[in-house]
């Protein structure tokens, strides 16, 4: 089945109608909502909802849907609640085929049935004469909407067994579909902000851009606009002379790699990096977020996207809740405008060093893995390994430097990132390298097997069996070939924690609704869930958050959660 809506908003989106397919090659649609003049007799909303409601919560009919999410949303909203067995042809495809171009419907179509379909434009137009589905004619309506359930179904008949001959049944079945019931259930929720708050920190922001402002105009020597990249290449490498950087069409580059290295010199373009992340924090979050307060819910609500990433990573949109740094008091201060509902408390629960932790099993290494085991500071025991010293006489630094090559191993650091990062010389960061695969050998031969894997198959593969696409690993191309060898090396490590987290989530969720309990999940931001948790079961629900959490899969090494709760997100984190 599909939805036809007014808006790719589920949230906001009215329903236009809806249509069905049972066998391959046949279809209806009910129009429900189209206006225009001259529109012919529609069932009224309600009554069309009435007529096919049965299906929609019979434990017995499966309900295939492409992009589910959204329309399960969209029925909800309308007062149907879409129960018993689903399918996504998305997801679907999102693991039978992680190389395909897109998992849109219509390069599903074209890939896999050899199907041109009707695209969007060719019903309701383009450009400034599109217009809404509701104003498209209903015969029109009738032939897109009955081919969208039609192809969804074949697509469902074509994956089935593709999911199958790939081994991502359990993945699909057990994680990927009860995640998505979990989703639609977060972002029905949303979650609270305090736009006075906000409002205040743009306030306070709009200052620290005024005086910066003033700082660059100073050290250049003229008024000029920062936000130009045209103006802003032409004051630094024309009228400063700083060493120049690369040439684009419309002038200088000022790129933030060109910025980083001019940074290590110049003050100015030190305080043009500082600009343009603030105001770039500014217009995304501080501005932005109090405009997208629900009219009906008060509370904002993002939408989370299970097939995009690589990785198998959930990624957030509209607005992108994943991307508020967390290391800048910026960040961090944005963070204290997410409040909880009333009565409520906040509560994170965050995975400590997930990735390395999972370095250390997939890698099989003795030497991390028992430092995890023995609950040791793992950067100050990779220093005191590495450089041969007892734990207790690691400086900082040298502690430092641990942490950067730890963290930046399955990123594929390079001597020239590591000495870049602490502000060494290239020699010292090689031999620190050097003595750290040295120390551990097991990573050094994990790294190998997956790149192994990746020119033998395309792809590599998560502790969970997810298949990751590394199509270009075998170019002839040396950069190119090269950041493949990187994703060769960081997907099974990044794949395994989303994997992680996505499993906890569905054994919180049973959890919480087995115990029928208030508490809610509402966010995912990498290694992090966020809860609305009443104050009466702030105890329990941490606890049952942890255990759950820590036991979604099986190491060897433990899983630690760190929980905290708190009247904003910042307090909690």
């Amino acid at each position: 089945f599909d939805a036809e809506t007014t808006s790719l908003d589920a949230m906001r989106a009215e329903l236009v109608g809806l249509s069905f397919a049972v066998t391959a090659g046949e279809a209806w649609y009910i129009p429900v909502g189209h206006h225009y003049l001259g529109v012919p007799e529609q069932l009224p909303l309600a009554m069309g909802l009435e007529a096919v409601r049965q299906l929609f919560v019979s434990p017995r009919h499966l309900k295939i849907g492409q992009n589910l999410k959204y329309d399960i949303l969209v029925l909800a909203r309308a007062g149907v609640e879409v129960s018993g067995p689903i399918y996504d042809t998305m997801l679907a495809s999102y693991l039978a085929n992680p190389a395909a171009r897109s998992h849109g419907m219509d390069n599903l179509a074209a890939e896999l049935l050899n199907y041109q379909t009707i695209s969007y434009s060719d019903v309701a137009g383009s450009g400034k004469k599109q217009v809404g589905f509701d104003e498209v004619e209903v015969d029109k309506a009738t032939t897109y909407a009955a081919e969208d359930a039609d192809i969804t179904l074949r697509l469902y008949e074509t994956l089935v067994p593709m999911v199958t001959e790939q081994q991502q049944d359990s993945l699909f079945y057990d994680v990927e579909m009860p995640l998505l019931r979990i989703l639609v259930g977060m972002e029905r929720a949303g979650i609270r902000i305090n736009p006075e708050f906000l409002r205040g920190l743009s306030a306070d922001m709009e200052k620290k851009l005024a005086i910066l402002e003033a700082d660059i105009h100073q050290l250049a020597g003229e008024s000029f606009n920062i936000g130009s990249p045209k103006q802003l290449g032409e004051v630094l490498f024309e009228k400063l002379g700083l060493p120049k950087g690369k040439k684009t069409k419309t002038g200088w580059s000022t790129d933030v790699e060109v910025l980083n290295k001019l940074a290590e010199e110049h003050d100015i373009a030190v305080k043009i990096l500082d600009y343009r992340s603030l105001a770039k924090l500014k217009g995304t979050y501080t501005d932005a977020l109090p405009k997208l307060i629900h009219p009906e819910t008060g509370r904002i609500h993002t939408s989370f996207n299970q097939a995009v990433t690589a990785t198998g990573r959930l990624s957030s949109s509209d607005p992108n809740l994943q991307n508020i740094p967390i290391r800048t008091e910026e960040g961090r201060r944005i963070r204290e405008g997410f409040i909880p509902s009333e009565g409520c408390v906040l509560l994170s629960a965050d995975y400590s060093q997930v990735e390395l932790r999972i370095l250390a099993h997939m890698a099989d290494e003795p030497a991390l893995k028992e430092a995890f085991a023995r609950g040791e500071d793992i950067h100050r025991r990779t220093a005191s390994e590495v450089l041969g010293l007892f734990p207790e006489m690691v400086t900082d630094e040298q502690r430092r430097a641990a942490k950067a090559i730890n963290f930046g191993v399955v990123y594929g650091i390079s001597a020239f990132g590591l000495a870049k990062q602490l502000g060494i010389n290239r020699r010292d960061a090689q031999q620190f390298i050097d003595r750290y695969f040295e120390r551990y050998p097991g990573i050094r031969t994990f790294m190998d097997s997956c790149i192994a894997e990746a020119r033998e198959k395309l792809f590599v593969t998560t502790l969970l069996g997810r298949r990751c696409a590394i199509p270009e690993i075998n170019s002839k191309n040396g950069a190119v070939r090269g950041y493949a060898e990187r994703n060769a090396i960081n997907y099974p490590v990044q794949g395994s924690a989303a994997d992680i987290i996505k499993v906890a989530m569905v054994r919180v969720a049973a959890r919480l609704a087995e115990q029928s309990l208030a508490a809610r999940m509402l966010l995912q931001v990498h290694d992090e869930l966020v809860f609305d948790v009443p104050h009466a079961e702030l105890e329990d629900v941490s606890a049952l958050v942890r255990t759950e959490m820590e036991s979604a899969v099986d190491l060897s090494v433990p899983l630690l959660v760190e929980v905290g709760s708190g009247r904003n997100w910042r307090e909690a984190h």
